[in-house]
């Protein structure tokens, strides 16, 4: 799905001084990671990794030098890949399960796009007011793989402690 999504987003996906392909990869990856989490019998435990997650994606697109609203767009593109890939699995369920599931499914991405709309703002605010603590500075290159390794190592804890219980 990782190969779809970049696919779909194209030109716009090239690589920057402050995240590579690779590193927008590998972010996209854990964003399907958590949600498959998401739809699982983990979803409680993992809801706090998914905000933390779609903020963290959100800041990220900032230091990419994206515009907001393309930030909006990608995700909506995670919403349109989830779809398609899960139409088939969703038709077969019971209307009222199937309903259901991509009712939760819709909420998941509003709650992503929301949190990443928040992270790029807190972003740009951060390169504009002059630091007062409160807020984090724009990441670099290294502040986001770091991110990004720690926020997976978080997500496999979760996975890891639930799948020995």
């Amino acid at each position: 799905m990782v190969a779809r999504w970049t696919e779909w987003l194209g030109e716009r996906l090239t690589g920057t001084v402050t995240a590579s392909r690779d590193v927008v990869e590998a972010e996209f990856r854990l964003i399907l990671d958590v949600f498959a989490a998401l739809v699982g019998p983990l979803r409680r435990e993992v809801k706090p990794w998914w905000a933390k997650v779609s903020e963290r994606y959100g800041r990220h697109a900032a230091a990419r030098g994206i515009a907001a609203g393309e930030v909006v767009e990608e995700m909506q593109y995670l919403r349109e890949l989830l779809i398609r890939n899960l139409a088939p699995a969703i038709a077969a369920l019971r209307p009222r399960q199937g309903m259901a599931l991509l009712l939760r499914l819709n909420r998941l991405v509003d709650k992503g796009v929301g949190m990443a709309v928040v992270g790029y703002t807190n972003a740009m605010d951060a390169t504009l007011l002059p630091p007062d603590g409160n807020l984090e500075p724009m990441p670099d290159a290294d502040e986001i793989s770091r991110s990004l390794k720690e926020l997976h190592t978080d997500l496999d804890g979760i996975l890891a402690v639930h799948a020995r219980a």
